[in-house]
């Protein structure tokens, strides 16, 4: 990366030194002939990590997604955003239930947390997953 950098440097100083000798008429023309080739190291940067990204996809592909986890499957941060998510909801959603319905809403209100909680908990689990793609017509 540093030899491109020092490539790409030469070429900005070049520009500045040919805007000097030929002055402020030609200036927009190096600035956009500069751009042009900044343009071309970033399309041959892009095009180099997409090439790469797609052989990493094919070689998993070819090994099997074994080595891959699912990607379903929920990280730390994200349960534990949910959950601290869900518990901050809880206290007005509590003050609701028991300003509504008492005692039967604050139940209610709980019930709903917690079972939402657990859908989402389970919602990761491989058993979970297999069991309802055995049993789902839907998927071909």
């Amino acid at each position: 990366m540093e030899a491109r950098d020092a490539e790409l440097k030469k070429e900005l100083d070049a520009t500045l030194h040919a805007r000097k000798e030929l002055g402020d008429d030609y200036e927009s023309a190096l600035v956009e002939s500069f751009l042009e080739k900044v343009e071309q190291r970033l399309d041959a940067t892009v095009d180099r990590r997409v090439r790469r990204r797609l052989a990493e996809q094919q070689t998993v592909a070819a090994r099997g997604s074994s080595t891959q986890p699912p990607h379903n499957e929920s990280g730390f941060g994200e349960r534990f955003g949910f959950g601290a998510v869900s518990l901050v909801l809880a206290i007005p959603l509590s003050a609701i239930g028991v300003a509504n319905a008492g005692l039967t809403g604050l139940v209610v209100t709980w019930l709903g947390i917690v079972g939402f909680n657990a859908v989402h908990a389970a919602r990761g689990r491989s058993w979970l997953r297999r069991r309802s793609s055995e049993t789902s017509e839907w998927e071909g």
